[in-house]
């Protein structure tokens, strides 16, 4: 599982031209599923973004979690984060999970981000033509891999 961060002051997702959900000064998470991907994942996943110290504490110094700045959380599945791009010009996209494995994993990972949150979050749709806009704050972008967690 490979999530992207971006710390934002703001931040929308749209589709078919509606606002499906926004968002002030918090995290938009993009969300790559591989089908090799499982509960401690989506756990590792969470419980690191959540945790994650890149808000600015009292001092201006990235000291705080997204729990300490009581910012909030935009959710958003994106396959292509396992784009294959090794060979020629056209990316593939077979490690990314198909939609029977992904669509399941990913409402179990909004549930375990609003339980870990303690606060709901907003989402995209999983599977549609969405436009995200965002203004990313610093800017602070942060991957995370949990294949690659040393």
């Amino acid at each position: 599982m490979v999530a992207v961060l971006q710390r934002v002051s703001q931040a929308a997702v749209w589709i078919a031209g509606n606002e499906k959900a926004a968002i002030g000064a918090g995290l938009v998470i993009l969300l790559g599923i591989e089908d090799a991907d499982g509960r401690e994942d989506i756990e590792w996943i969470c419980r690191k973004a959540i945790q994650m110290r890149i808000f600015a504490d009292s001092e201006g110094v990235m000291n705080n979690s997204i729990l300490d700045s009581e910012g909030e959380v935009l959710l958003i599945s994106q396959f292509t984060l396992h784009a294959s791009t090794k060979k020629g010009n056209r990316p593939s996209y077979i490690k990314a999970a198909k939609p029977d494995i992904a669509v399941p994993l990913y409402e179990t990972c909004i549930r375990e981000m609003t339980k870990q949150l303690g606060k709901s979050i907003e989402t995209g749709v999983f599977g549609a033509n969405m436009q995200v806009s965002l203004v990313n704050d610093g800017p602070v972008t942060i991957i995370l891999d949990s294949k690659n967690k040393v």
